[in-house]
């Protein structure tokens, strides 16, 4: 008959079960409860991977010894699903093994134990197994108890009572391991979807197909360099594993809205757009063209058509060197201005050799994007918080939404698209900020830019973080950690 007290053990081990989440610690939990249940002195928890029974965490309280997810790893091979070996015939025959004493058990093979025994000195007697079942009746491992004690702590069988109680335990702790894996299994789902959309929207552009993957190679490191200091006491800033899963989320998310910005402003690689270009090509053809009409009509002169063939081609020269999106020096700005001055005549009268658009084009001061187009491109973070608003993350991933659109915040508040400002801005965003900035700098797959060497690129976090756009202390850690090595 059952005490009170056993009861009481026995529902309060239900709602353990129950609440835990992680599949290591829910293993040492229902080992642990149902050894304390038993009174016994050894342990042995098995799952079924593969079509074998493989070791998960062995306890021997006797020897000291202790294997598992917060011990050792267990070394001890996979015991094949054969009859012969006790824990995998319980398994098979999905029924509860009860023996008293091992070495006066003929029905079984109990070699095992008993060559363990000769190595350790150690001395095994009454045993229990009971396999472990989900609802649907798929087999998912064993529990093998050693050594049941009395209240004297002398050896003892298991009795019948506790044989049943340990059954619904077992039922219950595998129906709980199935619950954990299903969660395990939808949210490894959710991540690999989000990795492949995320990789799907870089590869969009053959300039940013490394960018996300890059950020959060670099995050994880920079996430392990905060928690090893914080372990040793040089820092407060410590990422459990829900925070640090939530911060790589945000990490793969931060871009998606990149999908509805178009490729032409996303990749353009030079100032003018492909068609521009293109134009003014065209344009200066047909000026050669017709100075060459006008040279065989004998309205030009030969030194008037070899200087317009040269101007022309001192035209196409100039806006080649301008295009690539590098700074223009003074003398390149006067140029501009003295070829946008120039005309020609066609059927709509004079017409400049450069349109006044190209020549807004070639002035953009920085990068290849006009004011426009670079507003279009920003816009990819408003659309981002837009897409994540839509979804129904988990509590566990609160925060994606607001981390992942608020990458391009500065402390200053002149980021945007909120123009947050300081202690507005968490450390989380900080931190996706600065691995944003650093790949950008470094990535050498930008065609309006050579890429950056880390110490280039870290001089100008540390001016961004001096000017106060970044956090100083972040960027100062960033440098420390290394963590876009190796």
């Amino acid at each position: 008959m059952l005490s009170r007290e056993n009861v009481k053990r026995i529902l309060q081990i239900g709602v353990s079960l129950s609440a835990e989440r992680n599949l290591d610690k829910l293993l040492e939990e229902i080992l642990s409860n149902v050894m304390e249940l038993a009174h016994c002195d050894a342990g042995t928890l098995y799952l079924l991977k593969d079509g074998a029974l493989h070791f998960e965490i062995m306890r021997n309280d006797t020897m000291g010894t202790y294997e598992g997810p917060s011990g050792t790893k267990p070394t001890l091979p996979p015991v094949p699903l054969k009859k012969e070996n006790v824990c995998a015939l319980a398994l098979l025959e999905d029924r509860t093994v009860c023996v008293a004493d091992v070495r006066e058990c003929a029905e079984y093979d109990f070699s095992g134990p008993i060559r363990y025994d000769a190595m350790t000195g150690y001395h095994t007697r009454s045993m229990l197994v009971v396999p472990m079942s989900n609802r649907e009746g798929e087999k998912l491992g064993v529990l093998q108890l050693i050594n049941a004690q009395d209240e004297s702590g002398a050896v003892c069988p298991f009795s019948e009572d506790m044989t049943l109680v340990l059954e619904s335990v077992a039922s219950q702790a595998a129906i709980t391991i199935q619950n954990v894996r299903y969660i395990q299994e939808i949210k490894e789902l959710v991540h690999s979807f989000v990795r492949t959309m995320s990789s799907a929207i870089d590869q969009r552009s053959p300039y940013t197909g490394n960018h996300t993957r890059h950020m959060a190679a670099y995050c994880e490191k920079f996430i392990d360099y905060l928690n090893a200091r914080a372990k040793k006491g040089e820092g407060a800033t410590f990422f459990s594993p829900q925070r640090r899963e939530e911060l790589l989320m945000s990490v793969w998310l931060h871009d998606i809205g990149k999908l509805v910005i178009p490729l032409e402003v996303m990749d353009k690689p030079s100032r003018l757009r492909p068609e521009q270009h293109e134009a003014f090509l065209h344009r200066m053809e047909i000026i050669r063209l017709k100075g060459e009409i006008e040279h065989l009509k004998g309205d030009m002169s030969s030194e008037d058509y070899e200087g317009l063939l040269a101007a022309t081609r001192e035209a196409e020269n100039l806006i080649g060197e301008l295009n690539i999106g590098r700074p223009l020096t003074d003398e390149q700005k006067e140029a501009v201005e003295v070829l946008s001055g120039r005309t020609y005549r066609d059927e709509g009268g004079q017409r400049p050799w450069l349109e006044p658009e190209e020549k807004a084009m070639l002035f953009i001061p920085r990068g290849t994007l006009s004011d426009e187009e670079r507003k279009v491109i920003e816009s990819h973070v408003s659309v981002t918080g837009r897409l994540l608003s839509e979804i129904r993350f988990s509590k566990e991933l609160s925060h994606v939404c607001e981390w992942a659109s608020s990458h391009h915040e500065l402390l200053n508040g002149k980021g945007y698209p909120r123009h947050l400002q300081g202690d507005e801005i968490p450390l989380e965003v900080r931190i996706l900020t600065i691995l944003d900035i650093y790949d950008a700098l470094t990535a050498a797959d930008r065609p309006y830019k050579k890429a950056k060497t880390p110490e280039v690129a870290l001089d100008i976090l540390k001016t961004d973080a001096k000017g106060g756009k970044l956090d100083e202390e972040l960027v100062r850690l960033f440098e420390e950690s290394r963590c876009w090595e190796g």
